[in-house]
């Protein structure tokens, strides 16, 4: 996960910065249907998509399995939400099947739109200085000329993060205020994503594991009280049932010539253990990512299995994982 002009992410982060998250896409759902679409497909209860609350969802296969992570922005009697450019086209194209039950609704990319992220408290004051206390916790959203200033999940470091969803020209004002935050890389809002526990989903792990599996319950992905929709089933009796002996973590290497990339095994000596989601490189020749591992092997010596000899080791998260302390049998 890194873009090609700034393939490592700087070591400390950067803060305050803003940085233009190019493989990203905004989609726009619109149309009468729009609601009831939604709630049919994502795991999150769409009355609760507001002006002033932008929830994190995952949409999943009848089997559970997410194939989508997004976060939904309402725009007027519009959502919006963002996808990977890399699956963004399988994704819409998957959606349109169920959306054609709602007639006069429409999914469209946002060619013009954008997210920005900002990375910093010191960010969304120099945006909004009258307003930023309204983001006090993350999924808290506030509407500006031009788009949507969304808080997001904090680091577990504790750096405050933001994103900026462009739908429009900017007021002069809130422009030269975004302009004046310097620029950061792409690696840099990565880096920031796996330290914030944030998982996202690539080619090679789509439609792989139960959205719990991503820790999407503790990013606020998932409203367990919502009434039917695809996969929920499988979802509900994982969490009522406490089924779950997976689940992400946060290691880091102390050296790496390049990171694990999404899809790869992790290894507890030759036996395969766990799942890379993303990674990132920084500029110190170290490199950090998140995995979704076993619970009864997460305390054990594990490797990435492109370099067995590297060390994975633990790093925090921004919040707890209760469902690790249900130690069962081994999920097969």
């Amino acid at each position: 996960m890194s873009d090609t002009e700034n393939p490592v992410a700087s070591h400390p982060l950067p803060s305050p910065a803003r940085v233009d998250v190019t493989d990203r896409v905004v989609v726009r759902i619109a149309g009468p249907g729009t609601d009831k679409f939604l709630q049919g497909q994502f795991s999150q209860q769409i009355d609760d998509v507001t002006s002033d609350h932008s929830p994190r969802a995952a949409a999943c296969t009848p089997k559970g399995r997410a194939y989508c992570l997004t976060r939904l922005v309402r725009d007027g009697d519009d959502v919006l939400m963002e996808l990977p450019a890399e699956l963004a086209d399988d994704t819409v194209r998957h959606l349109r099947k169920y959306l054609m039950l709602f007639r006069g609704t429409s999914m469209e990319v946002e060619t013009a739109a954008r997210i920005i992220g900002l990375m910093g408290e010191t960010t969304a004051g120099q945006l909004l200085p009258a307003e930023s206390d309204r983001l006090a916790v993350a999924g808290d959203s506030i509407i500006i000329g031009g788009g949507h200033l969304v808080r997001t999940m904090n680091t577990a470091e504790g750096m405050a993060r933001y994103e900026l969803w462009q739908t429009g020209d900017l007021a002069s004002p809130l422009q030269q205020a975004l302009d004046s935050i310097p620029r950061a890389s792409l690696a840099d809002w990565h880096a920031s994503e796996i330290a914030a526990g944030v998982a996202a989903l690539a080619s090679a792990t789509t439609e792989g594991f139960v959205p719990q599996m991503l820790n999407w319950q503790h990013v606020g992905g998932i409203h367990f009280k919502k009434g039917c929709y695809t996969g929920q089933e499988v979802i509900a009796r994982m969490h009522f049932l406490g089924q779950l002996k997976k689940s992400l973590f946060r290691f880091a290497t102390s050296q790496a010539e390049s990171p694990p990339v999404p899809g790869e095994a992790v290894l507890n000596g030759d036996r395969p253990v766990g799942t890379v989601i993303s990674s990132v490189g920084f500029s110190d020749g170290t490199a950090e990512c998140l995995a979704v591992v076993r619970h009864d092997a997460a305390e054990k010596e594990l490797a990435p299995e492109s370099a067995p000899n590297t060390v994975l080791s633990p790093r925090p998260l921004p919040y707890s994982v209760s469902e690790r302390e249900q130690m069962g049998t081994p999920d097969t």
